[in-house]
């Protein structure tokens, strides 16, 4: 049986940079917020440890040359995780991509497409599990299959929220995600750049149906409101209480509400 793994304890990475630096960095058990001026490696360091992890989150004692990492507990072998990228860059291969939907344009829009199936798939998951809980014939399994489905309208009441300003609402009715405004059905590739970026952090937070999960973001704050931008951290957590955020950011903004202690500086954690 596969062993998961519920957090990072601590990242390690020899050599970086052709030996120049010598990375060790402790983790908290929630939020992890790496710092620095630009060049500084950031981003180097969250690409290494992605770059080792299997698709399926299988990790050996050290993931490629150099690159160890310490979990809990420590004799998980499997680690659940998403990566957040935010740029929202044309698809390279967007011709190829077309013929699966023409509306696809940017990097955003693949990743969006891409969680509309995983979207679907956590739906007939929650619904086999609400009906497996009604049909049980415990006196309680009401309030069980209220709480199944707690989290999905969470997450649509949240991009509600956020979206109220411009008047789009989620249109509850649907199986995918689609929105009304002033009576117009928009799809989630009609949407901002921040709204999509939004739309897609917590779309992947939902899908992870409550698990433990490490999220890597790079930059998450790039398109995003600065009122959104403080509020990001602790809308992952309401949704997903199990996650362990490893992020970079260079907004003051995203550590405003209460995380200026979980920043750590490169140069910290450099030998």
């Amino acid at each position: 049986m596969q062993k998961y793994a519920d957090y990072i304890e601590q990242i390690e990475i020899e050599s970086l940079w052709s030996g120049r630096k010598h990375i060790l960095w402790n983790l908290d058990r929630k939020v992890n917020i790496l710092s620095g001026i630009n060049g500084v490696g950031k981003s180097t360091i969250l690409n290494k440890v992605v770059k080792g992890l299997a698709q399926g989150g299988e990790f050996p004692s050290h993931l490629i040359k150099g690159v160890h990492l310490k979990v809990s507990p420590e004799d998980a072998k499997w680690i659940r995780f998403d990566v957040i990228r935010s740029f929202d860059r044309p698809l390279v291969n967007s011709e190829v991509l077309s013929k699966v939907d023409n509306a696809l344009v940017t990097e955003l829009d693949w990743q969006l497409f891409q969680l509309q199936r995983k979207y679907l798939d956590y739906q007939v998951n929650i619904g086999n599990r609400i009906i497996a809980t009604l049909q049980s014939g415990e006196p309680d399994a009401a309030q069980k299959a209220q709480e199944i489905s707690a989290p999905k309208k969470l997450f649509q009441d949240m991009i509600d929220d956020l979206f109220k300003e411009t008047g789009k609402k989620m249109i509850r009715s649907e199986n995918e995600i689609y929105f009304t405004q002033i009576g117009e059905k928009l799809a989630p590739y009609q949407l901002s750049s921040g709204e999509k970026q939004m739309l897609c952090i917590l779309l992947t937070v939902l899908v992870e149906d409550q698990k433990p999960y490490v999220l890597f973001m790079d930059e998450p704050e790039v398109s995003l409101h600065f009122e959104w931008q403080k509020r990001l951290i602790n809308l992952i957590l309401q949704l997903n209480p199990q996650v362990q955020l490893i992020m970079t950011t260079h907004s003051p903004a995203v550590v405003m509400d209460g995380w200026m202690d979980h920043v750590t500086e490169v140069t910290d954690i450099t030998v």
